[in-house]
């Protein structure tokens, strides 16, 4: 094969940026019509772009009828990986095209992955941005919705569950089953009342919590009420009580409570991400890292504390 064959198979291989940008808007808004408009392209041109898209991966990346669009397994997969190709393409561009990034991005998360996530997220995005600070805020989801309502901070995270409402400025980061935790070879769970390390009025895992021991019939106290996870993670250990978490959390000597011992698991929660309409380039940067880092979690590519 000459060389300008082999550069051209190669060109027809790769994935266009632009295809990439219709399918994440495809998949988050489950028309094409509607992305078509998020693009500024036509129906007919988005239409036009996953075709070339499919038939450069060869596979089918969307199932259509006459209601909805939803992605298929391939597109499920290519998803996650969009959106990290997405984010690794504007940080080279930001790093080499752009002068360096500086400035202060306020950035609010609940307890839960704010001390087992962000830490390892924030120190990958110190690497590429040297020269930006993030400031963390920790709080409840209700207190952090107010910060940013108040201006106080411009990306948040937060818990929800997957009935609530999706905010306009808001989207999925990750959505993860909980489950019911004890201590290996512990017998709080064996207790009744059962004791629980629980938290604020407001938060998405208490009302989960709550829904399933009125579905087991089970009685409780709430034994720690807290919304911090060390804090929960140490009444655990002790065997002074159990508590709900992302399976993903899970590790000994804190283990899962299965219906072998009586429960059930809670469903699934959401983690969310909400910024301010008027983001600067800064902080625009921070948002885009802060989802790809979920991306990566999401396919085992990073790991929590």
């Amino acid at each position: 094969m000459k060389p300008a064959e082999i550069f051209k198979d190669q060109l027809l291989s790769s994935l266009d940026m632009e295809f990439l940008k219709t399918f994440i808007a495809i998949a988050e808004v489950g028309s094409f019509s509607k992305a078509a408009k998020q693009v500024f392209r036509t129906p007919s041109a988005v239409s036009m772009q996953i075709k070339k898209l499919e038939d450069t991966l060869g596979a089918s990346l969307f199932v259509r009828d006459a209601r909805s669009v939803r992605l298929t397994e391939d597109g499920e997969m290519l998803l996650g990986y969009a959106k990290q190709i997405l984010a690794l393409n504007n940080e080279v561009l930001a790093r080499f095209l752009e002068p360096e990034m500086t400035g202060t991005v306020r950035l609010g998360s609940p307890d839960d992955y704010g001390s087992r996530l962000l830490p390892v997220i924030l120190r990958k995005f110190a690497c590429t941005h040297p020269q930006v600070t993030v400031d963390v805020v920790i709080d409840t989801t209700e207190r952090l919705i107010e910060r940013m309502e108040e201006r106080e901070v411009d990306v948040i995270l937060l818990t929800a569950s997957p009935d609530q409402p999706m905010h306009k400025d808001e989207i999925v980061a990750l959505e993860e089953p909980l489950v019911w935790v004890g201590l290996k070879g512990g017998h709080a769970h064996l207790q009744d009342p059962l004791p629980i390390a629980m938290w604020e009025a407001g938060c998405v895992w208490r009302a989960l919590a709550i829904r399933s021991l009125q579905g087991m019939n089970r009685s409780y106290r709430s034994a720690y009420m807290t919304s911090s996870t060390v804090a929960q993670r140490a009444a655990i250990q002790s065997d002074l009580a159990v508590a709900v978490a992302p399976r993903s959390f899970i590790d000994e000597p804190i283990v899962r409570l299965t219906e072998t011992e009586g429960f059930q698991d809670l469903g699934v929660y959401q983690i969310r991400l909400r910024a301010r309409p008027d983001l600067d380039k800064v902080a625009q940067a921070v948002r885009e890292h802060v989802i790809a880092s979920f991306e990566a979690f999401k396919v085992g590519e990073l790991e929590c504390l």
